[in-house]
């Protein structure tokens, strides 16, 4: 049930970060003349940087970290890794394929949307002592 009611908000955090992240991206490439990879990676980011705001205050409960510091670099490396495949597909499609640049967007963000929050709650956003799902657990002891 816990899972259903973060996936629920991380759902709206994200649609509302999205909708920054779309809408910057279409003011930087359309109506500033940005090169259209160079806007979306600033847009991403701009986007990655509210949704951690809202998911760590408005979406979850539980954080395995002590440090925010850490945990935002966790956050923020999850982000690096779907900000690179959000680049690499747009480049795909917008730059390969000649598809339109918001269509695509919103395909990419779909793609990259269930892996980074499954990611996120498993490593950052599971209470502490609870093995994370999937995740093989150390001992240092034999």
């Amino acid at each position: 049930m816990r899972a259903l009611r973060e996936l629920a908000g991380y759902t709206a955090a994200a649609g509302l970060a999205f909708a920054v992240d779309i809408g910057l991206l279409y003011a930087l490439a359309r109506l500033a003349g940005w090169h259209y990879l160079l806007a979306a990676t600033v847009s991403f980011l701009c986007g990655t940087s509210l949704l951690y705001l809202l998911a760590t205050t408005l979406v979850f409960r539980f954080r395995r970290l002590d440090s925010q510091t850490l945990e935002f670099g966790g956050f923020a490396a999850i982000g690096a890794v779907a900000l690179l495949l959000n680049t690499a597909l747009l480049w795909v499609a917008v730059g390969r394929l000649g598809l339109p640049l918001l269509p695509s967007k919103v395909g990419v963000a779909g793609i990259t949307f269930f892996a980074n929050f499954a990611l996120r709650r498993a490593l950052l956003f599971t209470p502490r002592g609870v093995d994370a799902p999937g995740l093989v657990k150390r001992s240092l002891q034999s």
